[in-house]
């Protein structure tokens, strides 16, 4: 039987728009602490928007969010990260021309100078970061930035991570470690973690809970011991 777990992440009513085009109408979800939840749906439904809005990367035409129970200001990405939520955009973002090292230290910049350290779990999440400190971020492959881009988000101590597409463009067996490292993270209960994924076998997987977006609108939102895959499959219309 399926329990709701602490109310982590609270997204309510949200609607954002693109100058005059709304994107998003009326979001509301849970996203629970030591669960993953996928949100999925076709590519221009409005996904990466959602996680945009919810980290602070772009101002919500009304809604609000809150973290713990207490409301977060969207009204930048730093005042987000503050607020506790931490955010691996599609892309990755990794700094090339700085060092494996130096990418984690960016992550310093929403924490107190005493607490300036990258801690050991990062290295056991990523074994590979730990070999390649020393190597430029450009020179990895597009699986090492991915971890190097969820390690670096970890450096901020989340309640709340959100990862936009981290299994796109990345090779089988990396994919299994993002895989491995998320349920780790998951099953410590320390964090709401937020997926948004194309790759339905690997969301399957690892995902606690769904919601399933369509033209801006939530279609679904299921428990995943009450939605089979073959439903997933058929509200995605795969």
């Amino acid at each position: 039987m399926f329990i709701w777990g602490v109310r982590m992440l609270e997204v309510k009513h949200i609607d954002l728009k693109y100058g005059q085009s709304q994107i998003l109408f009326d979001i509301s979800l849970i996203a629970a602490v030591g669960q993953i939840t996928a949100v999925m749906g076709n590519n221009g439904v409005g996904k990466t928007s959602l996680l945009k809005a919810v980290s602070g990367r772009h101002p919500v035409a009304s809604g609000e969010v809150l973290v713990g129970g207490t409301a977060v200001s969207l009204a930048s990405a730093f005042h987000s990260a503050r607020a506790g939520i931490a955010y691996v955009p599609q892309g990755r973002e990794v700094f090339p021309m700085m060092t494996v090292r130096e990418n984690l230290e960016t992550g310093f910049a929403c924490l107190p100078k005493a607490e300036h350290q990258v801690p050991d779990f990062i290295f056991d999440l990523f074994p590979v970061l730990r070999e390649m400190q020393t190597r430029r971020g450009g020179d990895l492959s597009g699986g090492q930035q991915q971890q190097l881009a969820i390690a670096r988000a970890l450096i901020t101590k989340p309640q709340v991570l959100l990862l936009d597409e981290p299994t796109e463009g990345i090779q089988p067996n990396v994919i299994q470690q993002i895989g491995d490292a998320l349920e780790t993270l998951r099953d410590q209960g320390q964090m709401a973690i937020v997926l948004v994924e194309q790759n339905a076998d690997f969301a399957y997987r690892i995902a606690d809970t769904f919601t399933v977006v369509e033209q801006g609108k939530i279609k679904q939102t299921a428990a995943k011991d009450s939605y089979s895959k073959d439903r997933l499959m058929a509200d995605l219309a795969l």
